[in-house]
């Protein structure tokens, strides 16, 4: 695509979280022209009416969805609960419209598994052979040639990052360090992760003071995380995966146990495979040696902060992960699967730091 002639961007699902994190992404970003942005409960509102945070970048108004103005974008993001996404798919791609999933409809290959854990029929099983799974550090090429992109889940993309070293080597070899069969991921996330809608769970006299996990019996993340490391490995994958709720607005620690098949193997060892793994990542910094990562030195950016350790007096590996859940665990990863897609700079409209505090 010509460097002169700007992206035409539609964005369905403008109103929450995501959405608004999307629009503070783009409104900057110099090959975009964001042209549409939908809400049925919204249609007639102006942006900026709602999130007075966008006054100045955006004068556009909240519409109701309409196949012909989606028709005229070259991409669309889908900022909508699960479900929504797949009723536009066929459309957009018959009109040549390129779309980015950021809900689940697309993750799962397996149709059965999908259906199960999400609770309704997919309304376009046929496609979702062909869409690629947007983690640009496992899918890069792919994605570049995508018409549909499945942007990753917040705790897969953190779970993930932090185990793909352990199972794909440098440079396609492939070596596991560790034993796939028994991982344990023990992940904390922030309540924008639970969306903007209206919960009494969610409230703030519910969070605060107050930390719980949920989920234990089976998350729908499970199935995501576990068809990720499956595809890396020949080993068979046992995952325990339990999220929990903290009292902070934005942000993801994932905490990943798993057993070295070497337990001699020495940590510099490892550190270096990790520092090498990810060399050419521009969102993935692996700590020194000693440190541990924090949830606020990724906030509103785009980038995963990794540090590996082991347990003592056991041959346990532990990783931690780090990520803000609404910028590289969503709206910051979408945006760079459009830059890949389109052969933007991948760091085009993500490379500001995290704000502190």
């Amino acid at each position: 695509m010509s460097s002169s002639k700007k992206v035409r961007v539609g964005i369905i699902g403008g109103t929450g979280y995501t959405g608004v994190e999307l629009l503070r992404l783009l409104a900057t970003h110099s090959s975009v022209s964001l042209s549409v942005i939908t809400s049925r409960s919204e249609a007639g509102l102006p942006v900026s009416d709602l999130y007075p945070s966008l006054r100045g970048f955006t004068d556009l108004e909240f519409t109701v969805p309409d196949p012909a103005a989606l028709a005229e974008c070259d991409v669309v993001f889908s900022a909508t609960p699960n479900g929504i996404a797949m009723t536009h798919a066929r459309d957009l791609l018959a009109q040549g419209v390129k779309l980015i999933d950021l809900a689940a409809d697309f993750r799962i290959k397996d149709i059965a598994t999908w259906e199960h854990w999400y609770g309704m029929q997919h309304a376009c099983p046929d496609l979702v052979a062909s869409a690629v799974y947007g983690l640009p550090e496992l899918n890069r090429s792919a994605i570049s040639q995508a018409q549909i992109v499945a942007n990753p889940g917040c705790y897969p993309t953190a779970t993930t990052l932090g185990l793909l070293p352990l199972f794909e080597g440098v440079q396609g070899e492939a070596s596991a360090l560790v034993d796939a069969s028994n991982i344990v991921v023990d992940a904390k996330s922030g309540v924008t992760g639970a969306g903007r809608s209206a919960k009494v769970a969610n409230l703030y006299s519910e969070v605060s003071d107050s930390f719980k996990a949920y989920g234990a019996a089976g998350h729908r993340h499970h199935p995501e995380i576990w068809q990720n490391i499956s595809a890396v490995t020949s080993q068979t994958v046992g995952l325990t995966f339990i999220p929990h709720l903290l009292p902070m607005l934005r942000g993801i620690h994932a905490t990943i146990y798993a057993d070295l098949l070497d337990p001699s193997q020495p940590l510099e060892a490892i550190h270096e495979r990790f520092a090498s793994y990810y060399s050419n990542e521009p969102f993935v910094d692996i700590l020194p040696l000693g440190q541990h990562p924090e949830t606020r030195s990724v906030k509103s950016s785009n980038v995963c902060r990794i540090a590996i350790h082991k347990a003592v007096g056991s041959n346990k590996l532990v990783v931690l992960s780090v990520i803000d859940n609404l910028t590289k665990g969503a709206a910051g990863q979408a945006v760079q699967n459009m830059n890949i897609l389109f052969g933007f700079e991948e760091t085009e409209g993500l490379s500001s730091p995290a704000i502190m505090p």
